[in-house]
């Protein structure tokens, strides 16, 4: 390692000089320092000396944004961030300040974060709750769901400019049309728009449901999870494996709650006739009609029926 004499011998040394005088050069002559001089001639060159430094990190975090490789690659010193100058006068004097400012990157994933916290899932495939696809990219996978993907779309719309509804949607369709998808995409698009909400597969909803019984302090809460956030979705209903219990104290307690308040969404391969004949049916007390319509008195009132065609993409890319 070398001594502070070496060191401070080498900084009177020539070369030492005219290495400093060439980055001083360099810097003075880089087209952002030139841009900046022109806003601010009031900045001496003296003081543009004083901040060397300043100038450099400057010069350098606005080259690797100019090649940037992504934000988890940032090269810059605070990743995802840039160094930005100002010129404020001070008691009479024009003084050179940096401070480091996100990049619009950041800023993006910062909002997608944000997005995510008012998401809840149970059970729902991570991967359908990231892909992101946007309206054009929806659209052209299936032509065949094109009037239910526009009445998805208005449905966003309507509720960004005019608020919550206590109307949902009910989309039904045969496996694999992307019932799912859609519901997620518009989950996403809502929560960007600040609405908090839960999406919840059934079957395996109902089945976790009987172990909740030996716990009934997460029972609780997750049962106010469902009816306090603002888009509810039951996704894949009439699959589940019903019980009286579930059926009854459970679905039929958060809908009730619901109803007239919040907006709840489904999606099912059945239509609602044969939606309330699976609720009528539980493998203990057999066939209760009357259970069934009590319940389907919570949900066909409540939704816009939205048939989605299209061929079954189940196991593809193409959703």
């Amino acid at each position: 390692m070398e001594s502070l004499g070496e060191m401070l011998q080498q900084m009177k040394s020539p070369q030492f000089r005219q290495r400093s005088e060439q980055i001083l050069n360099n810097l003075l002559n880089d087209p952002l320092i030139e841009e900046l001089r022109s806003r601010h001639p009031e900045i001496s060159e003296d003081q543009l000396t004083l901040n060397l430094s300043k100038l450099y990190q400057y010069v350098n975090d606005n080259r690797h944004c100019g090649a940037c490789p992504g934000l988890d690659m940032c090269p810059n010193d605070f990743q995802g961030h840039f160094t930005r100058l100002t010129v404020e006068t001070v008691t009479g004097r024009p003084q050179l300040y940096d401070r480091q400012v996100p990049c619009s990157k950041h800023l993006a994933r910062e909002r997608e974060l944000e997005v995510k916290k008012r998401i809840h899932s149970f059970y729902v495939d991570e991967r359908a709750l990231q892909e992101g696809y946007d309206m054009v990219e929806i659209m052209s996978k299936d032509s065949m769901r094109s009037p239910a993907v526009a009445q998805v779309f208005r449905y966003i719309n309507e509720t960004r400019e005019n608020g919550l509804s206590p109307h949902g949607l009910y989309l039904v369709g045969h496996f694999g049309t992307g019932k799912t998808f859609l519901m997620t995409y518009l989950l996403h698009e809502l929560a960007k728009a600040g609405h908090s909400g839960v999406i919840v597969y059934m079957p395996e909803f109902v089945e976790d449901l009987k172990s909740m019984l030996q716990d009934s302090q997460k029972l609780k809460e997750t049962v106010e999870i469902m009816k306090e956030a603002d888009l509810l979705i039951f996704d894949d209903i009439g699959a589940e494996n019903l019980n009286p219990w579930v059926r009854d104290h459970v679905m039929g307690a958060i809908l009730n709650y619901r109803m007239n308040r919040k907006p709840t969404f489904y999606t099912s391969n059945y239509d609602l006739k044969a939606l309330e004949k699976h609720l009528s049916f539980t493998s203990k007390d057999g066939e209760e009609a009357h259970k069934g319509q009590r319940l389907m008195d919570r949900i066909a009132p409540f939704v816009d029926v939205v048939a989605v065609n299209g061929t079954n993409k189940r196991g593809s890319r193409n959703k």
